[in-house]
């Protein structure tokens, strides 16, 4: 930044770094005074008499550009009968003033540091009038205002007076206001600025809002008052016994000394009895004079205390009555606590002792319909899914949350990595350029780090600081981390932009692939390497997700890291005929966006689960099965956990065989220690295995009670094993099979028998007829399809462009060879054999019609001499339509939800009932998605019961929808809506070998691992089309032995 440009913004305080606030308090931990110890142990803050809300109506006016602001509004008799009412909390662009702005990276104004824009910069102003509590006045209270979040500076008034200023929009800004106040009613006006020059350290990957987005509160404190105070638990080396310490500043802001002050300290368990005694312990007392302010400490010994962890997060609370020389109650701060130590040892990051795995996410505070305002229910609905599906960690990406969030991660039990509000990713990351290493800005970055440290360094749930994200790094960083160490040394620091540097204690980098993170683990290291994203979920993703948690468990370096992210950033919007859809950027006219890469959740945005959370909760689960001899009934039981006794739940076995329950049972409670393994022997009959039947056993824990985030039953860990008995399916006797019938014409072949006929054209090569007891299955032929809608994965790694010859492949092959041959009376033989000029390549297919119905289909595809220089197969199977009215699908083979190549950990085998409308998975821009895999059969049936049956040999991949490839494929990524998008009447069911795996590093470039892609080379598979009935089971008629032809 010149010169030039600092004395161009100086002038401004919204364009000054070196203006952070005005008349601002002194960061704090959150804290409100009560009068009496049962409030303040219950610790609802808003029951204090201390607290009163300002959430609500506001007046409200919005202008373009600050020249056009109302100059004067913040004058008691400005006329505001003109203006409207907003909600507070929330964003002003959700209640229809401007526009929300999505940017990735860029910041959405020009980049010209530290002006901002003048021509658009708009600005809200707020006015509400509120009446003070008498008996505030009376006794002479401080009255402070505290506002959790404001994006992105404001200015404050009461009364007419200014008040102060503020920025730095994600920790509270909090005023003294008791000299602006009167009796009766009182104005509080507000200015807010959209942009200010701390939005250069707010360039997030998020929508751009503003407003007062958060928590807008007075409260009350006697004039003598505990501004702050910190409590710390100091385990003993065995992680047993706790030193408590807690350390309190009093300040005096009335007019006389305080003397003989003192701070009693007590200490309740979960069942609000006492610690010891009544008081655990009591401070010095002290003398303040007026303005003046003094430390208490104070420490007390904790036999045993029960710890906290995100397994069992055992909380106590603390209470510090503050007292008068006389001995009367001035006030009452409250505070729940946990007994826990993190530390850094021997390169592994410990919590009470224990090397934990973080199991994470990233979260951004993201509500479809009030945008940064997250209400607290849709808080606790993340968390019970987190919990539920085995997440322990939270990384706040990329700022601090509301302080009701870390409430709640206290009591449920998650780890979260507390990140600093700064990312000035629009500078990128040039030493010359980062802000990291502009001393003008040094103050701006420590403020954001110091007020998060202060706000959050009580909640025992926060184990690592993170000094921001994608903000370059430099001396600010240095001294950030250098001030965080000598501020809290009880917990690492971390921050992805240092890299390996000394000043990050814990190795965080986002996005590396298993081979670069095992190549780290492989050498001694003395810092743990945690990703601070990973797994970028973006449309249909989270592929490999079980090959990075493989490595993760083999190396003692390596401790897990937080998937990118927990939530779809979508705004709920309408059609202009009112049709309801999700909006991402480009949605609201916005000429500079980043499209759809904020869809990136592992819940939709009104927190539907999608396939891909179901398959972290497989990968993330805390138990791990091991066959030892399953036909005895034995395996191996790895309690992961590393606080908690598998003999708290209940262990669940079922055996099937195929999709008939054969056994089933309990067993007793396992005592298995956190860490350890046993054997364990599930009480099996062996059963006599039937021709062509596959036998399952599946075991799984629950809980044996409920708890705040699930009911007693909910399933925490299960795994399926396929025990190794099986009896041979007798051949199909061809010579008493009843006749069929050949016709043959110019264009077309027609194999007919009792009940059936079936068509083919000579012309296409295609399967283009088949009747069963006259009723059509075929609305269009069965034909070779290697082209899959592309998935946001395959826009990032241009798959689209690399793989486009594959797109056509299909639709522009040459019948090169069409024979047909009546090799018996009841069998016929048509092979087909095209020619693929697109990709130079082969694609031979042999249909086999026996006089029972049924058709069998063989496949053959032969990459050409060029095959070195064809791209990977999207997908190699089979594509065929169906007629309206066959949406009851049913299949055996891994779900019930979408599962792929790499993404099927958590899909077990077994048979399911479902719609073909239900086959869809609404992804927020349209993509490929519904697939199945390892699947033995699929049929697709009509409300009569007349159906087909697909059979694999042995195995086959399908999808079954009501949309074609055709429909779901964009030009380019987030062009789609689901709301251009018309369900067909039709059935489209594709009949693959495979998919080529979804991905699962990132979406910019990273490919699928080698071992999930169909590289050219030669393929072979086949499967039987057979029409059935109405009281014909799929299951039975699929155990047959077909014949096969030779190519």
């Amino acid at each position: 930044m010149s010169a030039t440009q600092t004395k161009a913004a100086a002038g401004n305080d919204w364009e000054n770094p070196q203006m952070i606030g005005q008349n601002k308090e002194p960061a704090h931990c959150t804290l409100i005074p009560y009068a009496d110890r049962k409030k303040a142990i219950i610790g609802k803050r808003t029951a204090s008499r201390f607290y009163q809300s300002l959430n609500g109506k506001w007046k409200f006016h919005w202008v373009k550009k600050p020249a056009d602001r109302p100059m004067d509004f913040y004058k008691p008799g400005y006329d505001t009968s003109s203006w409207k009412e907003i909600t507070v909390p929330s964003n002003w662009q959700m209640q229809g003033y401007g526009i929300p702005i999505y940017l990735n990276s860029a910041y959405p104004f020009e980049k010209n540091p530290p002006s901002i824009q003048h021509h658009y910069n708009p600005v809200g102003s707020y006015r509400k009038e509120f009446e003070i509590p008498g008996d505030w006045l009376e006794r002479d209270y401080q009255v402070f205002i505290h506002f959790d979040g404001v994006e992105s500076a404001f200015y404050l008034w009461v009364n007419g007076k200014k008040v102060g200023y503020s920025q730095g929009s994600r920790t509270p800004a909090e005023f003294n206001i008791t000299r602006y106040l009167g009796k009766g009613k009182n104005l509080l006006a507000v200015e807010v600025f959209r942009w200010s020059d701390g939005s250069y350290l707010e360039c997030q990957d998020f929508w751009r809002l503003s407003g007062i987005y958060r928590n807008v509160y007075l409260f009350a404190a006697p004039s003598v008052h505990i501004r702050d105070f910190e409590v710390q638990a100091h385990l003993d080396e065995n992680y047993r016994d706790a030193m408590l310490k807690v350390t309190a500043k009093v300040r005096n802001y009335g007019s006389q000394p305080s003397r003989n002050t003192c701070i009693e300290v007590s200490l309740l368990d979960s069942g609000n009895r006492p610690v010891g005694s009544d008081i655990l312990v009591t401070g010095d007392s002290v003398y303040i004079a007026p303005g003046a302010e003094s430390i208490v400490k104070m420490k007390a010994p904790v036999k045993n205390p029960r710890k906290w962890w995100a397994e069992e997060p055992n909380l106590y609370t603390v209470l510090l009555t503050l007292k008068d020389g006389k001995g009367n109650i001035l006030e009452i701060e409250s505070c729940k606590f946990g007994f826990r130590k993190v530390e850094i040892k021997k390169g592994q990051l410990l919590v009470n002792g224990a090397p934990v795995l973080l199991k994470g996410v990233n979260r951004h505070e993201h509500d479809p319909d009030t945008g940064h305002y997250v209400s607290p229910a849709s808080m606790i609905k993340d968390i019970h899914l987190m919990k539920q599906f085995n997440i322990n960690t939270v990384r706040t990406c990329h700022y601090p949350d509301d302080p009701l969030w870390y409430e709640l991660c206290d009591r449920y039990g998650l780890y979260v990595i507390d990140e600093a509000n700064i990312e000035s990713h629009g500078m990128g990351y040039k030493p010359e350029n980062t802000f990291a290493n502009k001393p003008e800005w040094k103050e701006a970055h420590l403020d954001r780090i110091r007020r998060m440290v202060e706000r959050d360094k009580n909640h025992p749930c926060v184990i690592i600081w993170s000094m921001g994200n994608e903000a370059g790094d430099g001396t600010n960083f240095e001294a950030g981390s250098y001030w965080i160490h000598q501020r809290d040394p009880s917990r690492p620091v971390h921050y992805e932009r240092a890299k390996q540097r000394p000043h990050t204690d814990i190795v965080c980098p986002m996005y590396w692939d298993i081979d670069e993170i095992v190549t780290y683990a492989q050498t001694p290291q003395d810092r743990p390497l945690i990703l601070c994203e990973y797994a970028h979920a973006m449309g249909n993703s989270v592929g490999n997700l079980q090959d990075y948690w493989d490595a993760i468990e083999t190396y003692h370096h390596l401790q897990g890291g937080s998937i990118w992210d927990w939530v779809d950033q979508g705004l709920r919007k309408r059609t202009k005929d009112g049709r309801e859809f999700w909006a991402f950027g480009g949605d609201f006219g916005e000429e500079r966006h980043d499209n759809n890469f904020c869809i990136n959740g592992l819940v939709l945005p009104d927190r539907g689960v999608t396939p891909k959370l179901i398959e972290v909760k497989k990968v993330y689960q805390n138990v791990g099965f091991k066959a030892v001899d399953l036909l005895a009934g034995k395996i191996e039981i790895h309690n992961k956990f590393f606080f908690t006794n598998l003999k708290k739940y209940t262990v669940k076995w079922v055996l099937h065989e195929d999709s008939t329950l054969l056994q089933s049972g309990t067993l007793g409670a396992l005592d298995i220690e956190p860490g350890a393994r046993k054997p364990v022997t599930i009480p099996l009959g062996k059963p006599v295995p039937k021709p062509g039947a596959e036998y399952w056993l599946r075991a799984s824990f629950h809980l044996a009670e409920n708890t705040q985030w699930a009911q007693k039953g909910h399933e925490i860990a299960a795994h399926q094993f396929k025990l190794p008995l099986e009896k041979q399916v007798t051949p199909i006797d061809i010579l008493q099979l009843d006749p069929v019938d050949l016709r043959e014409q110019e264009n077309e072949v027609i194999v007919s028998g009792s009940d059936f006929s079936v068509g083919f054209n000579r012309d296409t090569g295609t399967l283009t007829s088949l009747r069963f007891k006259e009723v059509e299955f075929i609305e269009k032929g069965l034909e070779p399809n290697f082209w899959r809608a592309p998935t946001d994965n395959d826009f990032g790694n241009k798959m689209p462009q690399r793989c486009a010859p594959w797109q056509k492949a299909g639709k522009t092959r040459k019948v090169e060879k069409f024979q047909v041959k009546k090799t018996g009376n009841s069998v016929v033989r048509v092979t087909v054999d095209f020619s693929l000029p697109d990709v130079g390549s082969t694609f031979h297919t042999i249909y086999t019609v026996l006089g029972s119905g049924d058709i069998v289909v063989e496949n053959r595809f032969i990459p050409g001499p060029g095959s070195k220089e064809l791209p990977e197969l999207p997908r190699l199977g089979m594509t065929m339509r169906l007629p309206q009215g066959f949406e009851y699908v049913q299949w055996y083979g891994r779900g019930p939800h979408e599962n792929y190549w790499d993404r099927k950990t958590g899909a077990f085998v077994g048979y399911y009932q479902s719609t073909v409308t239900e086959q869809f998975v609404p992804y927020v821009s349209p993509q490929e998605n519904g697939y199945k895999t390892d699947v033995r059969w699929v049929a697709l049936s009509n409300k009569d019961g007349t159906g087909l049956l697909v059979v694999g040999k042995p195995l086959i991949c399908f999808s079954a929808l009501h949309f074609t490839i055709d429909d779901l494929t964009r030009e380019k990524r987030g062009s789609l809506h689901l709301t251009d998008l018309t369900p067909r009447d039709f059935v489209v069911l594709n009949i693959d070998y495979k998919q080529t795996g979804v991905g699962g590093n990132d979406s910019w470039g990273a490919r699928p691992l080698p071992k999930y892609t169909l590289f050219p080379k030669e393929y072979s598979y086949g499967f039987c089309l057979k029409p059935f009935s109405r009281g014909d089971h799929p299951m039975k008629l699929s155990k047959k032995r077909w014949p096969s032809a030779r190519f």
